[in-house]
């Protein structure tokens, strides 16, 4: 098992699904986890995890959780950036919008993956680098997905992730020379509770737990040479082959392709 002893992770937007995932796996490797999301805490049965009530969407919360973890830690080891909007009412007025065409899109979603996405990751990054800096050692890890690079869904989600892959590449360049590695992150099929309310209409067989996802980053956090990957694209399932690592089922999901997506 991954030993983060030691460490001080921060993982946004995790009162569900990855997040949640994310965090609790962090937590059972021994780290110490704060974790932020606009609803109550989930994780108040499991030690090593400190919830944050935080809305991304607004500077002054973020401001104000990672003066919190600051205070309380006095560093950030790991950041996760998860935390995501533009899902919410995909159904207006009786109509599906989310794979209309652009000029069909509500304006308000592309408000929403842009803030509530590569804007509240920025961010984010911006109040945890400092200590990462400081100490010369670090990590950042950005949730992302194919939408990045093939048209999935509608526009402002490919341009979001895009966005999240670049910001990725480009503070890569930047964290360099201070020994601070940051990755983009992508899940597979992914067992989370919105998922599962469609069970029925989908194929799980290649699926993965939202504990998957912590667990690639968990095995990224105990790398001693995780900077041979900092500003690139990876994906889980395939740093599972690389680590070792499986599923809490004991599976090993298969790592797509831009083709299976």
């Amino acid at each position: 098992m991954t030993n983060l002893d030691g460490t001080v992770a921060v993982v946004t937007g995790a009162t569900r699904g990855v997040g949640r995932g994310v965090a609790s796996e962090l937590a059972r490797a021994g780290a110490r986890v704060f974790t932020t999301g606009r609803s109550a805490e989930t994780h108040q049965h499991q030690s090593h995890i400190t919830h944050l009530r935080c809305d991304h969407r607004h500077d002054a919360e973020t401001v104000a959780a990672f003066t919190r973890i600051l205070d309380s830690s006095g560093k950030v080891d790991l950041l996760v950036n998860n935390v995501w909007g533009g899902y919410e009412s995909m159904i207006e007025n009786g109509v599906f919008t989310w794979s209309k065409p652009f000029w069909e899109q509500p304006l308000w979603r592309w408000d929403a993956m842009v803030g509530a996405g590569a804007r509240a990751s920025y961010h984010a990054s911006q109040l945890a680098a400092p200590s990462m800096v400081a100490q010369r050692r670090g990590l950042i890890v950005n949730i992302s997905f194919w939408a990045a690079q093939k048209h999935i869904g509608n526009v402002a989600y490919g341009v979001s992730k895009a966005a999240t892959d670049k910001m990725t590449a480009d503070m890569a360049v930047e964290l360099k020379p201070h020994n601070v590695a940051v990755v983009s992150l992508y899940p597979g099929l992914v067992r989370t509770e919105k998922v599962m309310e469609a069970a029925q209409w989908l194929d799980l067989s290649n699926s993965e737990s939202p504990e998957f996802i912590g667990r690639a980053v968990a095995a990224l956090a105990a790398d001693a040479d995780v900077h041979r990957h900092s500003g690139k694209v990876l994906v889980a399932a395939a740093l599972a082959a690389e680590y070792g690592f499986t599923d809490i089922d004991g599976k090993a999901p298969r790592a797509l392709t831009l083709g299976d997506v």
